[in-house]
């Protein structure tokens, strides 16, 4: 068996390849020895992510489509916002893929390993992966392989699911402003759930239309479809190709994750707890966690003294247990919150970026005896089954 690596990355996916990604520029690690291992390296156009953003960061260069505006309406409102002085911004997964891949074949340092890990086990300060082709060793692991069957034997954390289901459609005429994206179209049937249509024009004749839900149970893959296709009959959008097709499946949950790590096993991602829990955006808490991590690996401290708690995970908890228990009032919630609030103020609340004044001032204009009892019963939850 050859030496262990310094570091292994288990998944080539957003965290890790972010991850590596970020440890490539940074010299401290140009003498260590990583490697990234998953079942196939990734390099298809599997997944897109979209975040708001200041004009420049690490991934500018590979942005698709930007907006300058967004919309967001129900039955009742209907207004669009200047994201000013943010952009919402897209990026396709191939083009992440292929930016950071072709970057990290040129260090010598990587290893890309293709194998299935069936089990891992620390003894030590050694960490074995045990593969269908090969047994691999490490000093530090960063595992981003999701496991939801805890949330299943759990009570404390409430779980629900972003879900969806996209067509992107190119129509024979010019039928979208560019400009302008639709972050939650509320005016659709609820149904008792908090549904909403997602809308990413790429130009004039293009665009993406996603039938996305929070809630706690999937929906018949024909009834997302049927969505789309009834709301585009509505806007009197009938000349159309589809021209490709996506669905996830998000979790969104405040559960923690982080108690899984250890002193030489760190889980990133969606399996460490990195989805914002009360949006299910992902890819700019990524960018922010992974330049923290880095510097916490520079000072070689025990893994599991990286999550440091935050208050935000309290504001998600509550507003989790407000979604999982009333989940026909989002619609309400969601619109309020961008009808009351600056829309900086709220997008940077999004981004656990505000004072705590700023966040007194922004849950005044939600519910308030509604957030108040599902805290109060968010603390008994955890209490009762601790």
């Amino acid at each position: 068996m050859q030496k262990p690596f310094d570091f292994i990355i288990l998944g080539s996916g957003l965290s890790g390849l972010m991850l590596a990604h970020k440890m490539s520029k940074d010299p401290w690690f140009y003498e260590k020895r990583i490697a990234i291992i998953d079942q196939a390296i990734k390099n298809q156009n599997d997944r897109t992510w979209c975040f708001w953003a200041l004009p420049q960061h690490d991934y500018a260069d590979i942005v698709s489509k930007q907006w300058s505006h967004a919309v967001v309406a129900n039955h009742q409102f209907k207004k669009s916002f200047d994201l000013n002085p943010y952009t919402y911004q897209m990026i396709r997964s191939q083009d992440f893929y292929l930016k950071i891949l072709t970057e990290l074949q040129l260090k010598n340092n990587f290893f890309f390993i293709t194998d299935e890990i069936l089990t891992v086990k620390a003894i030590a300060n050694i960490v074995t992966l045990n593969g269908k082709n090969n047994v691999y060793e490490g000093y530090k692991l960063f595992n981003s392989t999701l496991d939801i069957k805890p949330l299943f034997s759990q009570k404390k954390y409430a779980y629900l699911k972003q879900h969806f289901v996209g067509w992107f459609i190119k129509t024979a005429n010019d039928c979208f402003n560019e400009h302008e994206v639709h972050f939650m179209n509320f005016d659709i049937p609820q149904q008792g759930n908090t549904r909403f249509m997602y809308i990413l024009p790429l130009s004039k004749n293009e665009a993406l239309f996603e039938y996305t839900l929070f809630s706690e149970d999937l929906l018949p893959f024909e009834t997302y479809e049927q969505a789309i296709k009834t709301y585009l009959e509505e806007k009197n959008i009938t000349n159309y190709h589809i021209t490709e097709k996506e669905q996830g499946n998000i979790p969104m949950t405040c559960y923690p994750f982080h108690k899984n790590n250890s002193s030489n096993i760190l889980y990133i991602g969606s399996a460490g707890g990195w989805t914002k829990a009360s949006t299910g955006f992902t890819f700019s808490k990524t960018l922010e966690t992974v330049d923290k991590l880095v510097s916490f690996i520079k000072k070689q401290q025990p893994l599991n003294q990286f999550y440091q708690p935050s208050r935000f995970w309290l504001y998600d908890l509550n507003f989790l247990e407000v979604l999982k228990n009333h989940n026909h009032r989002g619609a309400e919630i969601f619109t309020q919150l961008f009808q009351k609030n600056k829309t900086k103020t709220l997008l940077d609340f999004l981004d656990e970026k505000t004072t705590i004044s700023q966040e007194l001032k922004i849950m005044t204009k939600v519910p308030i005896i509604l957030f108040t009892k599902n805290l109060l019963l968010s603390f008994y939850k955890i209490l009762k089954y601790k």
